[in-house]
């Protein structure tokens, strides 16, 4: 029961298996890769996987380096950063959240995020231990604003579901139960779909009578190969299958809007993050046309004023662009890769992984052109560390030794630390310098 228990429900027996699991059994007849993820969502915002599990994971799909994300919460990180160590992946703590465009080129424009304009995606990268309880406390209003829309969400959904002769939710019983929140952790969108998925297969089981309940009386159309696959009884997946198929069509009805006591200002986030030696990312989406990965409809974001956004966003002081190159086209890539070099901006990849049907692997970061990014990861690693034994060490502190040097030349130096670390401790990087 071992590798069951390693999403148990207390950090303590996930953390015990793990140890009880060990570096070998995990990378046994694995080879090792140069791809990089620092974008994988842990049980804490939405995700199958505990913190300690996606270190498993990670080291399985042979994973030299892996960054937990998390939405509005970084409860999961110690947990996660322990179990990396006991199978020797080198690892990084961030979080995601949302922010206003007030008082930038912005403002009541829509840049990475489909459902609000004006209110944008930005991640905190390379979060140093010794700052999680600071923003612990910073995240506190954002995760309980977030909530009580997410009741309000629910009410507005239990009236749809009502009306088309579907289980309503109780959202203390059916969504907070699924999630994290009771410790730290977010609800998202997806808690209530999930719920929501879970409770229908409960009324109507799999296969076929459910099929015919969502596109019956929930009047939800299911494209050919999703149809498929929700006709699958044995369908492992099928809970986040069916959450695909609520995603587009339910969202857009009962979803509310973000009030500022959620999404602050960008100035203040950018800040703040600076402040606790964290790296404020802006998350780049770009428009898209036909998805490469066909999980996102038609829609334009941020391409039209690229050229004005980037500036922008160094001035506001953000400090990288985090992207993910399979969502994007070699064309985007490239211009955002130009920008980013002009504007003295780092580069961070990862593949945001919220569902058990992703891979996580991205084996496109092999490639010439985005071979860049391990590298910057391995930087992200050494400056987390660094800045956790001593703030001044801060890829981009004002106060670093390495502060007349460019980025590109911090970055190669950072990088050479990271892949020299012993990443069974790391607390010990600090004697590399």
């Amino acid at each position: 029961m071992v590798y069951e228990d390693l999403n148990a429900p207390t950090v303590e027996a996930r953390l015990a298996a793990v140890r009880e699991l060990g570096e070998e059994r995990c990378k046994h007849g694995v080879t090792q890769t140069e791809e990089v993820n620092n974008h994988v969502h842990s049980m804490y915002s939405f995700s199958p996987y505990s913190p300690t599990m996606i270190a498993v994971k990670a080291a399985e799909a042979g994973l030299r380096t892996v960054g937990v994300m998390d939405h509005d919460s970084v409860s999961g990180c110690a947990e996660f950063l322990d179990a990396a160590k006991v199978v020797n992946v080198a690892s990084t703590a961030g979080c995601e959240i949302r922010v206003n465009m007030d008082d930038t080129i912005m403002q009541g424009r829509k840049t990475n995020n489909p459902d609000e304009p004006n209110i944008t995606y930005i991640a905190f990268h390379g979060i140093p231990a010794s700052q999680f309880k600071k923003l612990e406390n910073f995240l506190k209003p954002i995760h309980d604003a977030r909530i009580a829309r997410d009741r309000k969400e629910v009410g507005k959904l239990n009236v749809l579901l009502a009306e088309r002769g579907a289980p309503t939710l109780d959202f203390d019983a059916d969504v907070v139960a699924i999630s994290q929140a009771e410790n730290g952790g977010s609800i998202t969108e997806r808690h209530i779909l999930y719920a929501l998925s879970l409770k229908l297969i409960e009324v109507h089981g799999k296969g076929q009578p459910l099929v015919d309940f969502i596109e019956g009386p929930m009047m939800i159309p299911l494209a050919g190969g999703l149809r498929n696959l929700l006709l699958e009884v044995y369908n492992p997946h099928y809970a986040y299958d069916l959450l695909g198929a609520f995603k587009a069509s339910l969202v857009p009805e009962f979803f509310m809007h973000s009030n500022y006591d959620e999404c602050m200002s960008v100035y203040k986030a950018v800040d703040f993050a600076n402040e606790i030696g964290a790296i404020p990312a802006y998350a780049y989406l770009g428009d898209v046309g036909e998805s490469p990965t066909g999980d996102k409809k038609a829609e334009k974001f941020e391409d039209d004023f690229l050229d004005d956004l980037v500036p922008e966003l160094a001035k506001i002081g953000f400090q990288a662009i985090t992207y993910m190159p399979p969502r994007n086209t070699r064309e985007q890539l490239a211009r955002l890769q130009n920008l980013c070099q002009k504007n003295g901006l780092m580069e961070i990849s990862g593949v945001d992984i919220n569902s058990s049907r992703q891979s996580f692997n991205c084996p496109i970061l092999l490639e010439p052109e985005f071979l860049h990014l391990a590298d910057a990861a391995w930087a992200l690693i050494a400056h987390e560390k660094l800045a956790s034994a001593d703030p001044k060490l801060a890829l981009f502190s004002s106060d670093n030794p390495m502060a007349s040097l460019s980025m590109n030349e911090r970055l190669a130096k950072y990088a050479d630390i990271g892949k020299r670390m012993d990443h069974t401790q790391p607390e010990k990087a600090i004697e590399l310098i």
